[in-house]
């Protein structure tokens, strides 16, 4: 932080239009710019305005940082007179040492606009002892910089302290303000980033080499900020990285499991084949017996041709499977025999009494369900009915 004082040339000698509009209005223009810039550097930086000229030089205003009172006091002043540098550099002094925060630098800027009246000596006794109170003075030569030269030039060597003075010479031509935006005298003190928008080049070398491009001497709030955003940032950033972790690791295990569950999966399946396979060795017997009731039902379904069709009604359950031993299942073959002997002379009988052309019995049989015309019984049976035709047909033709 810093109280600066701005010492201003209010001359005759600034009504000149060698730089415009006046030398007066360049200068104001800058002046207003330079307290912009370093108000707005830190917020404890303080900014007063004297004036030179006149008939003795006048503290406008008391260093402040309030940039209204700087840009006020500019609207007020009168030109008149001769610069008086020499006083003006020790009223500056003293409006300083009496700064209300002494924990504040001093600095000291000229504007000589005018030409010198002050000897050498008196420039360098002055500027020595400046130095010894540790008072910084920029120094912005212009109108009159070739006779002011050598003036200012011993002024400013022997102020200057570890490079802490600057001394800024401008031709007539460019624009004064743009010239400052890129010296020292703005640079130094945090001005090219107050600047940028007349100077994007002084803004960026302003802000290299600090973090995040800030200088924390300059605003550390926002430094702080940023740093404490930035360590946020990074500790939700290494919570997100752990979770991401504890799911990948999660992942793979049930990866793993799922490999295992079809390997397990299969030795089940493995398992149950041969009990399946043993399940359908022991219920072969079965299925043939499965096959011969519902040859019954079809016998049955057979022997109800003629009569009428009884009214609907529940189906009738399948008989319930012979429990006997080997005997009791030859008798019931024999009995299925003599029913599809039966069955097959009544469809025989319904044939020959239909005047439909003949069916061949294999397609009688075919057409009844749940009987297999390539059965050996149903073979046999259709024989023997065969043969009694024959045999009835041969007495008719005998009669």
């Amino acid at each position: 932080m810093e109280a600066t004082i701005v010492c201003i040339d209010n001359s005759e000698w600034t009504r000149s239009g060698d730089y415009a509009p006046t030398r007066f209005q360049a200068q104001a223009d800058a002046v207003n710019l330079l307290a912009g810039a370093k108000t707005q550097a830190n917020p404890e930086n303080t900014v007063g305005v004297l004036t030179m000229a006149g008939k003795t030089p006048r503290v406008l205003v008391t260093p402040t940082p309030d940039l209204g009172k700087v840009l006020n006091c500019m609207t007020d002043i009168n030109i008149e007179g001769q610069s008086n540098i020499a006083t003006s550099v020790q009223i500056a002094q003293l409006a300083l040492k009496h700064r209300q925060n002494k924990n504040q630098r001093q600095r000291i800027v000229i504007f000589a606009g005018s030409p010198v009246n002050e000897d050498k000596n008196t420039l360098v006794k002055i500027a020595k002892k400046l130095k010894k109170n540790n008072v910084a003075v920029d120094v912005v030569s212009f109108g009159h910089e070739a006779d002011n030269e050598e003036k200012l030039s011993a002024f400013h060597s022997a102020v200057n302290s570890n490079d802490n003075s600057h001394i800024v010479t401008v031709p007539p031509g460019p624009v004064l303000s743009d010239v400052l935006i890129g010296s020292p005298i703005f640079q130094g003190e945090g001005g090219g980033v107050f600047g940028a928008g007349g100077n994007g080049g002084a803004s960026a070398s302003g802000r290299e080499g600090f973090e995040f491009g800030v200088d924390p001497n300059l605003d550390p709030e926002l430094a702080l900020a940023l740093r404490v955003s930035l360590e946020e940032e990074r500790a939700r950033q290494a919570v997100t990285q752990q979770a991401t972790g504890g799911e990948g690791a999660a992942a793979a295990a049930d990866a793993e499991g799922g490999a295992g569950a079809p390997a397990e999966a299969a030795g089940a399946s493995g398992a149950a084949v041969p009990a399946a396979a043993g399940a359908g060795g022991a219920g072969a017997g079965d299925m043939e017996l499965d096959d011969d009731a519902l040859l019954q039902q079809a016998l049955a379904m057979s022997m109800a041709v003629d009569e009428p069709a009884p009214a609907a009604g529940p189906t009738p359950a399948a008989p319930s499977k012979p429990a006997g031993g080997r005997g009791e299942v030859a008798a019931m073959e024999g009995d299925i025999d003599d029913d599809l002997q039966k069955a097959l002379a009544l469809s025989m009988q319904d044939v020959v009494d239909t005047p439909a052309p003949s069916v061949d019995s294999n397609q009688a049989i075919a057409g009844l369900p749940g009987v297999d015309p390539n059965d050996p019984n149903v073979q046999a049976a259709i024989r023997n009915v065969q043969h009694r035709d024959k045999h009835d047909k041969g007495k008719e033709e005998k009669k």
